[in-house]
């Protein structure tokens, strides 16, 4: 004779799967985004600093753009926490 349980299926367990994939595409999509303006803020400032563009870089006023920078760089290599717990009443 042999004994078999069925446990139940936990769908709840995909779903935080899927938002944990979801979170993580985030993070990787803002860090992505911010590499790409630090960038081109580093492009632009060689462009008005160089010549023959500082040229018209001046005659135009355009100045040098300040870089993407962070009061505390620790803080937004950090991921955000995610609570699952009900808020508490008002």
């Amino acid at each position: 004779m042999a004994v078999s349980e069925r446990y139940p299926t936990l769908r709840a367990n995909s779903a935080f799967q899927d938002l944990r994939v979801q979170l993580e595409g985030t993070e990787n999509r803002i860090t992505f985004a911010r590499n790409r303006y630090i960038k081109t803020v580093a492009e632009y400032n060689v462009l008005a600093r160089s010549f023959p563009t500082d040229l018209t870089a001046m005659m135009f006023s355009y100045s040098v753009k300040p870089n993407f920078t962070v009061q505390n760089e620790a803080q937004i290599s950090v991921p955000p926490s995610v609570s699952f717990e009900k808020p508490a009443s008002k």
